[in-house]
């Protein structure tokens, strides 16, 4: 049998099961991926979806996506094109393809794309999706249905903890296709393709990292064993300057170049031969906080990405372009604002505690549609998530999963996280 591998947010060779699934009794293995333009347009909040810093770590990942898979015998192929035309293409190149292999994705735009595929391939053949970007498997969790998950984080953590293990790695892939000697034409676009120019890093940046599974196993390997700064996590992640305040896992595990299960064993590796705390156990809790938003998203569907959120909550939400140029450009009355918004647009980057208090002041404070932020982080940020950068903003515009609707005071926050000025000083 040929089976073809649909590559998505799931950018790794290591337990990756869409790909274990297509090795096990297949002939044959090919790989595809495809920049999909409509991910380098604007969207209808006026940015671009995929910014530079992002599609930079994009191509990165790719690039090293594509050596992995030489190095098991197995082609990928890279288009700029959308993947419903892509793929047939490739299907009637390469002949007696039974079976496509990929990462279910369940947010519209994803759920969109696949089912316009599904009208242009032949009825043979079989797409075969599997959920593979949780730390709880959805067949596991203590849910029947996910209409059953609850509104508050709390509820759903410990429910979890006590109910639910975390699944194993898998096997490590051998080399496929031995027989066969693997010519791949396509190329990687460019920065210049997608339609930006080159750039240099600042290097004042937090994030300094290349995309890439490789990368990515390296800082986990770097910040859990060598440094063993996990094992002050929890004391560290809500600082604003440097590499490792935080683990900076995020960017690796938004596109899937890393998975959560790795991260998780590690820690639970470490914790038996190193260390055990409250701080290896908070990276843990953060993972979870990450799986809930991906389960937010299955219980409440497209009401993330509108105005009244899940709560269907009316606010009377403003727009002002006024105030939108001041805070992408820093220009608001707040210093610890503005350098926040500094660095984002600057390098891609921001700290968590930054990210909860532009979101607070934007949406909160300036009662501006918080739509139009979100949209700005996900045009920006290397570490863009859908489920958790939708989830986390309806959260702080008070129409998500915070109970207390809370608002940031900005002057204290600006004391408690950067009372020396540093951060301030380091980005205005």
């Amino acid at each position: 049998m040929h089976h073809l591998v649909w590559f998505r947010n799931d950018l790794r060779v290591n337990n990756n099961t869409s790909l274990q699934k297509a090795c096990e009794n297949a002939k044959l293995v090919t790989a595809i991926y495809c920049f999909d333009p409509r991910h380098f347009k604007q969207t209808s909040f006026g940015f671009i979806k995929t910014g530079v810093f992002r599609a930079q770590f994009l191509i990165e990942t790719v690039e090293e996506l594509r050596k992995n898979l030489t190095s098991i015998n197995i082609a990928l192929h890279v288009y700029f094109e959308k993947p419903e035309i892509a793929i047939p293409k490739l299907i009637s190149e390469e002949k007696n393809i039974t079976n496509i292999f990929c990462q279910r994705e369940w947010t519209s735009e994803e759920v969109h794309v696949l089912n316009n595929l599904k009208d242009e391939i032949p009825n043979e053949i079989r797409i075969i999706e599997t959920y593979d970007q949780f730390l709880f498997h959805p067949e596991d969790i203590p849910y029947d249905d996910f209409i059953e998950i609850p509104k508050i984080f709390t509820e759903f953590r410990k429910k979890c903890e006590n109910n639910c293990r975390v699944r194993g790695l898998g096997i490590s892939l051998k080399k496929q296709n031995t027989e066969l000697v693997i010519v791949n034409k396509t190329k990687i676009p460019n920065l210049k393709k997608l339609g930006f120019q080159d750039f240099k890093k600042d290097n004042r940046t937090a994030f300094p990292f290349k995309g890439g599974e490789k990368t990515g196993m390296a800082r986990v390997k770097e910040y859990i064993w060598d440094s063993q700064n996990i094992a002050t996590y929890k004391q560290t992640r809500n600082g604003l300057i440097g590499v490792d305040y935080s683990s900076k896992f995020s960017a690796w595990l938004a596109n899937g170049s890393i998975s959560a299960r790795f991260i998780y064993w590690e820690i639970k590796k470490f914790e038996k031969e190193i260390k055990k705390n409250k701080d290896t156990y908070w990276m843990i809790f953060e993972l979870i906080w990450r799986d809930f938003f991906k389960y937010i998203s299955l219980k409440h569907g497209d009401a993330i990405f509108k105005i009244d959120g899940i709560l269907k909550k009316t606010y009377n939400w403003h727009i002002s372009e006024e105030k939108k140029l001041q805070w992408i450009n820093g220009e608001t009355r707040y210093p610890f604002i503005n350098a926040n918004m500094k660095e984002i647009a600057t390098s891609g980057w921001m700290s968590n505690r930054g990210r909860q208090n532009v979101a607070s002041f934007w949406a909160k404070e300036q009662a501006q549609d918080w739509r139009v932020g979100a949209s700005y982080f996900e045009s920006m940020l290397i570490d863009y998530d859908v489920h958790s950068n939708w989830g986390n903003w309806i959260y702080n515009a008070g129409v998500g999963n915070d109970p207390r609707d809370r608002k940031f005071n900005i002057e204290r926050q600006t004391n408690m996280y950067d009372a020396n000025g540093a951060y301030i000083n380091l980005w205005l």
